[in-house]
Parts: structure tokens; sequence; C-alpha cells
């Protein structure tokens, strides 16, 4: 797999950028279903040109969720400057759930699929979970939350809500579950 901090053609990049797009649709389209060869065909390259940039679909999903991750970050940097500590931890989780809402691909990697290699997204992991646990200490430090909230809680939460909008796509569904999860986080 290339990685992705190396330093890419433009081309190359572009074609990169078209495969992960065309992953992201058909994984939302088809789910785990979804065929290398027909992203390929969707992207308009070839398969060796996937295959050079992700030598298998786990890859192609690992990138997914690095991507993602990535994003996260920013998302809890940006909740964190809410002053309000329930709000900032709001925050995080609908924005962070709005942001997954039609990607399948990412929904099935939150649900645990034990044949992803997460090898090489652990900084990316890390820098979301600094911001994320300083806006979840935040919260329970004001008694906003239940005391024994902690960020390890975090992954379950955003399972349980990419699992509702992977199985009931369509958006009412997990918006309900996230209000359940909300009234369950109150102290």
């Amino acid at each position: 797999m290339i990685p992705p901090q190396k330093t890419l053609r433009a081309d190359a990049r572009r074609n990169r950028e078209r495969i992960l797009a065309s992953a992201q649709t058909l994984f939302a389209r088809d789910g785990d279903k979804a065929q290398m060869d027909e992203i390929a065909e969707h992207a308009g390259v070839g398969m060796g040109t996937v295959y050079r940039h992700f030598p298998t679909k786990e890859h192609l999903l690992t990138e997914m969720v690095r991507s993602r991750f990535t994003r996260f970050t920013e998302i809890a940097l940006e909740s964190e400057r809410i002053e309000d500590p329930f709000e900032a931890l709001e925050s995080l989780i609908v924005r962070s759930a709005e942001e997954v809402e039609g990607d399948a691909g990412f929904q099935l990697a939150m649900m645990g699929s034990d044949q992803l290699e997460w090898e090489g997204i652990e900084q990316e992991k890390a820098a979301f979970a600094e911001p994320t646990g300083r806006i979840i200490g935040r919260a329970v430090e004001a008694g906003v939350v239940r005391d024994d909230l902690t960020f390890e809680d975090f992954p379950m939460v955003m399972c349980g809500i990419t699992s509702t909008m992977y199985f009931s796509p369509g958006g009412a569904k997990w918006r309900r579950h996230l209000e359940l999860v909300f009234a369950g986080l109150r102290p």
C-alpha cells in the first residue's frame, strides 16, 4: 500500500482520491459486498492502479478510516472550543456521526471488522484521543455527565450509532438512538 504521507505525483494523487471517493460511494451502496474491480471501474482507473495504492479491500477500508480519524480530530478540536462542557461533548458526537452518516465503509469498520489492518493509523487515533479525552474529562469534572464516563466509552457509543446507521439507513433512527445515548450520559 502506498503510504498517504509519501509524496505522489499529481496524477497518482488524483487517482488515489478518485479511488477513495468511488470506494465510499460503492460501500455506501453495496456495503461489504463492494468489489475492487467495481471500485476501479467506478473510479475510471485500471485494476493495477487500484492495487498499487491498495493491495486489498482491507487496505482501502483502513485508508478510509485513517481519513475519518483525521477529520474527527478536526471536529474534536473545534468542539473543544465550545465553552459549555455538555455542548462540547454533544457537538463532538453529533458532528462525528453526521460526518459518517452515508459512509457504509466506515460504518462497517466501526462495527469491528476483524479483517481490517489497523497498522499505520495509531498516530491519527492518538491525535483524536487527546482533545476527545479533554472534552470528556471537562464534562465529567463539571458534573454534566455521569462520573464514570471515560474516553474508552467513546468508541462504544460511536459503534452503536454507526451500526444503527448501517442497519437502518435514512437518518431518523440513528438520531433517536443518539437522543437516548445523551439521556443516558447525564448524571
